[in-house]
């Protein structure tokens, strides 16, 4: 019995882990969205912010990528 309320513990712990890959893809929409409104409300300046999007897209997507490995790790090496 116990067993079994030990594995269910490692997949619930798993699947709050991965609510973080949704968050990630929340956050990089609403990186890509606040980029293009500004970029809608001065032509001129989004191609100097094109960097500052890729680095706001890569950091929300690391912390999806590490919500993942969290999940994977509390899955298989727990």
């Amino acid at each position: 019995m116990e067993g079994n309320i030990a594995e269910l513990g490692q997949f619930v712990g798993a699947g709050l882990a991965a609510i973080g890959s949704g968050a990630a893809a929340i956050g990089v929409g609403h990186v890509a969205g606040n980029f293009l409104a500004g970029a809608l409300r001065n032509p001129s300046a989004a191609a100097s912010q094109t960097a500052t999007l890729f680095i706001g897209i890569a950091f929300a997507e690391a912390l999806g990528i590490f919500s993942f490995l969290v999940a994977l790790l509390l899955m298989f090496a727990v």
